[in-house]
Protein backbone atom coordinates (compact mmCIF):
# COMPACT_ATOMS: atom_id res chain seq x y z
CA UNK A 1 0.00 0.00 0.00
CA UNK A 2 1.32 3.41 -0.99
CA UNK A 3 -0.66 6.05 0.88
CA UNK A 4 -1.54 9.71 0.28
CA UNK A 5 -3.12 12.05 2.81
CA UNK A 6 -5.57 14.47 1.16
CA UNK A 7 -7.24 17.48 2.77
CA UNK A 8 -10.68 18.91 1.90
CA UNK A 9 -11.54 22.40 0.75
CA UNK A 10 -14.42 24.78 1.22
CA UNK A 11 -17.90 23.29 1.18
CA UNK A 12 -17.07 20.42 3.57
CA UNK A 13 -17.86 22.48 6.69
CA UNK A 14 -20.56 21.34 9.11
CA UNK A 15 -21.55 22.46 12.58
CA UNK A 16 -19.99 20.10 15.11
CA UNK A 17 -17.11 18.93 12.92
CA UNK A 18 -14.08 17.86 14.92
CA UNK A 19 -15.88 17.91 18.29
CA UNK A 20 -15.74 14.14 18.80
CA UNK A 21 -12.02 14.18 17.96
CA UNK A 22 -11.42 17.00 20.47
CA UNK A 23 -13.35 15.08 23.14
CA UNK A 24 -11.47 11.83 22.48
CA UNK A 25 -7.93 13.14 21.94
CA UNK A 26 -6.26 15.90 24.00
CA UNK A 27 -3.88 16.56 21.06
CA UNK A 28 -6.89 17.23 18.81
CA UNK A 29 -8.44 19.59 21.38
CA UNK A 30 -5.08 21.41 21.56
CA UNK A 31 -5.33 22.21 17.83
CA UNK A 32 -8.63 24.04 18.30
CA UNK A 33 -7.19 25.88 21.32
CA UNK A 34 -4.15 26.91 19.27
CA UNK A 35 -6.32 28.18 16.40
CA UNK A 36 -8.57 30.13 18.83
CA UNK A 37 -5.49 31.75 20.34
CA UNK A 38 -3.93 32.54 16.95
CA UNK A 39 -7.11 34.27 15.76
CA UNK A 40 -7.88 35.96 19.07
CA UNK A 41 -11.42 34.56 19.14
CA UNK A 42 -13.25 31.32 19.88
CA UNK A 43 -13.57 29.88 16.39
CA UNK A 44 -14.13 26.47 18.04
CA UNK A 45 -17.37 27.76 19.62
CA UNK A 46 -18.60 28.76 16.16
CA UNK A 47 -17.59 25.39 14.69
CA UNK A 48 -19.29 23.35 17.40
CA UNK A 49 -22.24 25.51 18.51
CA UNK A 50 -22.65 28.28 15.94
CA UNK A 51 -24.85 28.65 12.88
CA UNK A 52 -23.90 27.27 9.49
CA UNK A 53 -24.31 30.62 7.68
CA UNK A 54 -21.64 32.24 9.85
CA UNK A 55 -19.36 29.21 9.66
CA UNK A 56 -19.70 29.19 5.86
CA UNK A 57 -18.35 32.75 5.55
CA UNK A 58 -15.07 32.26 3.71
CA UNK A 59 -12.98 33.90 6.44
CA UNK A 60 -14.39 31.40 8.99
CA UNK A 61 -14.73 28.27 6.87
CA UNK A 62 -11.10 28.27 5.76
CA UNK A 63 -9.38 28.23 9.20
CA UNK A 64 -12.19 26.03 10.60
CA UNK A 65 -11.68 23.31 8.01
CA UNK A 66 -7.92 23.43 8.53
CA UNK A 67 -8.40 23.11 12.31
CA UNK A 68 -10.62 20.06 11.82
CA UNK A 69 -8.12 18.44 9.45
CA UNK A 70 -5.26 19.07 11.86
CA UNK A 71 -7.30 17.68 14.76
CA UNK A 72 -7.76 14.47 12.76
CA UNK A 73 -4.04 14.45 11.97
CA UNK A 74 -3.14 14.82 15.67
CA UNK A 75 -5.53 11.97 16.51
CA UNK A 76 -3.75 9.74 14.00
CA UNK A 77 -0.40 10.79 15.45
CA UNK A 78 -1.63 9.92 18.96
CA UNK A 79 -2.30 6.43 17.60
CA UNK A 80 1.19 6.16 16.14
CA UNK A 81 0.49 7.20 12.53
CA UNK A 82 2.39 10.31 11.53
CA UNK A 83 2.49 12.14 8.20
CA UNK A 84 5.56 10.21 7.03
CA UNK A 85 3.32 7.13 6.64
CA UNK A 86 2.16 8.89 3.45
CA UNK A 87 4.14 9.20 0.22
CA UNK A 88 2.42 12.52 -0.59
CA UNK A 89 0.13 15.14 0.88
CA UNK A 90 -2.31 17.16 -1.23
CA UNK A 91 -5.24 19.45 -0.55
CA UNK A 92 -8.08 20.97 -2.53
CA UNK A 93 -7.66 24.78 -2.59
CA UNK A 94 -7.54 25.83 1.10
CA UNK A 95 -6.81 22.15 1.84
CA UNK A 96 -3.33 22.76 0.45
CA UNK A 97 -2.64 24.83 3.58
CA UNK A 98 -3.91 21.98 5.79
CA UNK A 99 -1.61 19.61 3.89
CA UNK A 100 1.37 21.88 4.51
CA UNK A 101 0.54 22.19 8.21
CA UNK A 102 0.21 18.39 8.46
CA UNK A 103 3.60 17.98 6.78
CA UNK A 104 5.23 20.45 9.20
CA UNK A 105 5.93 23.11 6.55
CA UNK A 106 3.71 25.65 8.33
CA UNK A 107 2.83 26.00 12.01
CA UNK A 108 -0.84 25.60 12.93
CA UNK A 109 -0.97 29.17 14.27
CA UNK A 110 0.56 30.66 11.12
CA UNK A 111 -1.77 28.54 8.95
CA UNK A 112 -4.84 29.76 10.84
CA UNK A 113 -3.80 33.39 10.44
CA UNK A 114 -2.93 32.92 6.76
CA UNK A 115 -6.31 31.33 6.06
CA UNK A 116 -8.18 34.07 7.90
CA UNK A 117 -6.30 36.61 5.75
CA UNK A 118 -6.91 34.53 2.62
CA UNK A 119 -10.60 34.24 3.33
CA UNK A 120 -11.00 37.96 3.96
CA UNK A 121 -8.92 38.85 0.89
CA UNK A 122 -10.84 36.50 -1.41
CA UNK A 123 -14.16 37.79 -0.08
CA UNK A 124 -13.25 41.46 -0.56
CA UNK A 125 -11.57 41.05 -3.98
CA UNK A 126 -14.92 41.14 -5.78
CA UNK A 127 -18.08 42.93 -4.52
CA UNK A 128 -20.79 40.48 -3.44
CA UNK A 129 -23.08 39.65 -6.33
CA UNK A 130 -20.63 40.54 -9.10
CA UNK A 131 -18.93 37.14 -9.33
CA UNK A 132 -20.18 33.56 -9.50
CA UNK A 133 -19.12 29.93 -9.91
CA UNK A 134 -20.90 27.03 -11.61
CA UNK A 135 -20.24 23.30 -11.67
CA UNK A 136 -20.44 21.84 -15.17
CA UNK A 137 -21.29 18.14 -15.01
CA UNK A 138 -20.66 15.76 -17.89
CA UNK A 139 -18.11 17.72 -19.96
CA UNK A 140 -14.34 17.31 -19.78
CA UNK A 141 -11.80 20.06 -19.11
CA UNK A 142 -11.12 20.95 -22.75
CA UNK A 143 -14.84 21.21 -23.50
CA UNK A 144 -15.43 23.42 -20.45
CA UNK A 145 -12.49 25.65 -21.36
CA UNK A 146 -14.08 26.17 -24.79
CA UNK A 147 -17.42 26.95 -23.13
CA UNK A 148 -15.79 29.48 -20.78
CA UNK A 149 -14.02 31.17 -23.69
CA UNK A 150 -17.26 31.46 -25.66
CA UNK A 151 -19.16 32.74 -22.61
CA UNK A 152 -16.61 35.38 -21.58
CA UNK A 153 -17.56 38.06 -24.14
CA UNK A 154 -14.93 40.41 -22.74
CA UNK A 155 -15.57 39.42 -19.11
CA UNK A 156 -13.64 36.97 -16.94
CA UNK A 157 -14.81 33.35 -17.23
CA UNK A 158 -12.34 30.54 -16.53
CA UNK A 159 -12.17 26.85 -15.68
CA UNK A 160 -11.38 27.11 -11.97
CA UNK A 161 -11.52 23.57 -10.55
CA UNK A 162 -10.84 20.46 -12.62
CA UNK A 163 -12.32 18.18 -9.98
CA UNK A 164 -12.82 14.85 -11.74
CA UNK A 165 -13.61 13.55 -15.26
CA UNK A 166 -17.29 14.45 -14.82
CA UNK A 167 -17.06 17.82 -13.06
CA UNK A 168 -15.29 21.07 -13.92
CA UNK A 169 -16.14 24.33 -12.14
CA UNK A 170 -16.12 27.69 -13.95
CA UNK A 171 -15.56 30.99 -12.17
CA UNK A 172 -15.74 34.65 -13.11
CA UNK A 173 -18.11 37.55 -13.66
CA UNK A 174 -21.69 36.58 -12.76
CA UNK A 175 -23.22 37.23 -16.19
CA UNK A 176 -20.40 35.34 -17.95
CA UNK A 177 -20.72 32.33 -15.64
CA UNK A 178 -24.50 32.30 -16.19
CA UNK A 179 -23.87 32.33 -19.95
CA UNK A 180 -21.37 29.49 -19.53
CA UNK A 181 -23.97 27.41 -17.69
CA UNK A 182 -26.42 27.82 -20.59
CA UNK A 183 -23.81 27.20 -23.30
CA UNK A 184 -22.58 24.09 -21.46
CA UNK A 185 -26.08 22.60 -21.49
CA UNK A 186 -26.34 23.32 -25.23
CA UNK A 187 -22.99 21.54 -25.73
CA UNK A 188 -24.22 18.39 -24.00
CA UNK A 189 -23.48 18.91 -20.30
CA UNK A 190 -25.71 16.77 -18.10
CA UNK A 191 -26.18 19.67 -15.71
CA UNK A 192 -24.79 23.11 -14.95
CA UNK A 193 -25.29 24.11 -11.32
CA UNK A 194 -24.70 27.63 -9.96
CA UNK A 195 -22.74 27.19 -6.71
CA UNK A 196 -23.72 28.87 -3.42
CA UNK A 197 -20.38 30.70 -3.03
CA UNK A 198 -19.75 34.25 -1.95
CA UNK A 199 -16.97 35.03 -4.44
CA UNK A 200 -15.54 33.77 -7.76
CA UNK A 201 -12.53 31.79 -6.55
CA UNK A 202 -9.57 30.65 -8.67
CA UNK A 203 -9.92 33.11 -11.53
CA UNK A 204 -8.29 36.37 -12.60
CA UNK A 205 -10.79 38.42 -10.56
CA UNK A 206 -8.94 37.18 -7.46
CA UNK A 207 -5.75 39.10 -8.36
CA UNK A 208 -6.21 41.60 -5.48
CA UNK A 209 -6.36 38.64 -3.08
CA UNK A 210 -3.23 37.13 -4.64
CA UNK A 211 -1.37 40.37 -3.90
CA UNK A 212 -2.54 40.30 -0.27
CA UNK A 213 -1.40 36.68 0.06
CA UNK A 214 1.99 37.41 -1.49
CA UNK A 215 2.58 39.94 1.28
CA UNK A 216 1.19 37.69 4.03
CA UNK A 217 3.21 34.65 2.91
CA UNK A 218 6.40 36.71 2.69
CA UNK A 219 6.23 37.22 6.46
CA UNK A 220 5.79 33.55 7.41
CA UNK A 221 8.36 30.78 7.80
CA UNK A 222 7.80 27.85 5.45
CA UNK A 223 9.93 24.77 6.04
CA UNK A 224 10.50 21.87 3.68
CA UNK A 225 7.53 19.51 4.18
CA UNK A 226 8.24 16.11 5.75
CA UNK A 227 6.65 14.51 2.66
CA UNK A 228 6.21 16.08 -0.79
CA UNK A 229 3.19 18.28 -1.50
CA UNK A 230 1.33 17.69 -4.78
CA UNK A 231 0.56 21.31 -5.59
CA UNK A 232 -2.80 22.42 -7.02
CA UNK A 233 -1.40 24.61 -9.77
CA UNK A 234 1.36 22.20 -10.87
CA UNK A 235 -0.27 18.78 -10.29
CA UNK A 236 3.17 17.47 -9.32
CA UNK A 237 5.26 17.07 -6.18
CA UNK A 238 7.13 20.03 -4.70
CA UNK A 239 9.29 20.33 -1.58
CA UNK A 240 11.20 23.62 -1.95
CA UNK A 241 9.86 26.21 0.54
CA UNK A 242 10.39 29.18 -1.81
CA UNK A 243 8.55 27.39 -4.63
CA UNK A 244 5.72 26.43 -2.25
CA UNK A 245 5.37 30.09 -1.24
CA UNK A 246 5.18 31.14 -4.90
CA UNK A 247 2.64 28.43 -5.77
CA UNK A 248 0.38 29.39 -2.85
CA UNK A 249 0.18 32.89 -4.36
CA UNK A 250 -0.44 31.53 -7.87
CA UNK A 251 -3.13 29.22 -6.46
CA UNK A 252 -5.42 32.17 -5.60
CA UNK A 253 -6.01 33.00 -9.28
CA UNK A 254 -4.95 29.63 -10.77
CA UNK A 255 -6.93 26.48 -11.46
CA UNK A 256 -7.16 23.69 -8.92
CA UNK A 257 -5.86 20.76 -10.99
CA UNK A 258 -7.29 18.08 -8.71
CA UNK A 259 -7.96 15.43 -11.39
CA UNK A 260 -4.38 15.67 -12.65
CA UNK A 261 -3.02 15.73 -9.08
CA UNK A 262 -4.72 12.43 -8.29
CA UNK A 263 -3.55 10.96 -11.62
CA UNK A 264 0.00 12.07 -10.77
CA UNK A 265 -0.11 10.37 -7.35
CA UNK A 266 -1.58 7.18 -8.86
CA UNK A 267 1.19 7.16 -11.48
CA UNK A 268 3.73 7.37 -8.64
CA UNK A 269 2.22 4.21 -7.12
CA UNK A 270 -0.39 5.58 -4.69
CA UNK A 271 -3.06 2.94 -4.09
CA UNK A 272 -4.84 4.44 -1.06
CA UNK A 273 -5.93 7.94 -0.04
CA UNK A 274 -7.04 9.01 3.43
CA UNK A 275 -9.23 12.13 3.40
CA UNK A 276 -8.19 13.90 6.59
CA UNK A 277 -10.85 16.16 8.16
CA UNK A 278 -14.44 17.04 7.31
CA UNK A 279 -16.60 15.28 4.74
CA UNK A 280 -16.03 12.80 1.93
CA UNK A 281 -16.10 15.03 -1.17
CA UNK A 282 -12.51 14.29 -2.22
CA UNK A 283 -13.05 10.54 -1.82
CA UNK A 284 -15.95 10.77 -4.27
CA UNK A 285 -13.81 12.66 -6.77
CA UNK A 286 -10.88 10.26 -6.42
CA UNK A 287 -13.11 7.25 -7.12
CA UNK A 288 -14.18 8.87 -10.39
CA UNK A 289 -10.58 9.71 -11.31
CA UNK A 290 -8.93 6.35 -10.57
CA UNK A 291 -10.77 3.29 -9.32
CA UNK A 292 -7.41 1.80 -8.36
CA UNK A 293 -7.05 4.23 -5.44
CA UNK A 294 -8.99 3.10 -2.35
CA UNK A 295 -10.40 5.94 -0.22
CA UNK A 296 -11.07 6.33 3.50
CA UNK A 297 -12.46 9.41 5.26
CA UNK A 298 -10.79 10.19 8.61
CA UNK A 299 -12.89 12.75 10.48
CA UNK A 300 -14.09 11.03 13.67
CA UNK A 301 -12.54 8.82 16.37
CA UNK A 302 -14.29 5.82 14.75
CA UNK A 303 -12.73 6.74 11.38
CA UNK A 304 -9.30 6.91 13.03
CA UNK A 305 -9.72 3.38 14.42
CA UNK A 306 -10.95 2.05 11.03
CA UNK A 307 -7.98 3.64 9.27
CA UNK A 308 -5.57 2.09 11.77
CA UNK A 309 -7.05 -1.36 11.13
CA UNK A 310 -6.93 -0.83 7.36
CA UNK A 311 -3.32 0.29 7.60
CA UNK A 312 -2.15 -2.68 9.64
Amino acid sequence: MTLAFVFPGQGAQTIGMGKALADAYPAAKAVFDEVDEALGESLSSLIWDGDIETLTLTQNAQPALMATSMAAMRALEAEGVDVTRAAFVAGHSLGEYSALAAAGALSVADTARLLRTRGQAMQSAVPVGEGAMAAILGLDLDAVRAVAEEAAQGEVCQAANDNDPTQVVVSGAKAAVERAAEIAKEKGAKRAVMLPVSAPFHCALMQPAAEVMAEALAGVEIKAPAVPLVANVRAEAVTDPDLIRQLLVEQVTGSVRWRESVQYMAAQGVTEAWEIGAGKALSGMIRKIDRGVACSAVGTPEDVQKALQAGD
